[in-house]
């Protein structure tokens, strides 16, 4: 089974976006923040869907777990609980 690890990046220059220099004035320093921000929300909305997806996957794991036991069970002649 692969185990695909989320890496999170904490270099301040990999937030950085169009511009690397340092803000002159209100205006840039203002576009600059947005910019760090639309950034960090995107990572942010990035791992939030990675982490509903392996949710759902693991989800649909143990229903097939559940579903094969029972099946099993069956083939053994036990009886299961019912939910």
């Amino acid at each position: 089974m692969v185990d695909d690890k989320v890496e999170m990046n904490n270099d301040p220059e990999s937030y950085s976006s169009v511009s690397t220099s340092d803000p002159k004035n209100v205006q840039e320093l203002t576009q600059y923040v947005q910019s760090l921000l639309q950034t960090i929300q995107d990572k942010f909305q990035n791992m939030s869907d990675q982490i509903l997806t392996r949710i759902d996957e693991m989800g649909n794991r143990i229903d097939d777990l559940e579903k094969n036991i029972g099946d099993l069970m069956t083939q053994a002649g036990v009886e299961g609980t019912e939910k």
